[in-house]
């Protein structure tokens, strides 16, 4: 059986975004991840948000979109 944990919600309220809040609740995840030598996944609803998860290692699996709904990018990370 394989696991990885789902990283379902991270936010930063709009008046502190671009400064580094994102990657610090990011890191603090992706610590444990690797620690544990677990791979992390999430959703991105947000296309602006791609290049942070990037930067932090995960990979675009794809895009999920239902009809006329915005589409959702689904990423993988490998523990480090």
């Amino acid at each position: 059986m394989s696991r990885n944990w789902y990283l379902p919600l991270i936010g930063v309220d709009p008046v502190q975004q671009r400064k580094g809040y994102g990657s610090i609740l990011l890191e603090h995840a992706l610590k444990v991840c690797d620690q544990d030598s677990i791979p992390a996944y999430l959703e991105s609803s947000n296309p602006e948000n791609i290049p942070l998860y990037q930067r932090h290692g995960f990979e675009v699996l794809g895009t999920i979109q239902v009809r006329t709904c915005p589409p959702v990018t689904p990423m993988f990370r490998h523990p480090r």
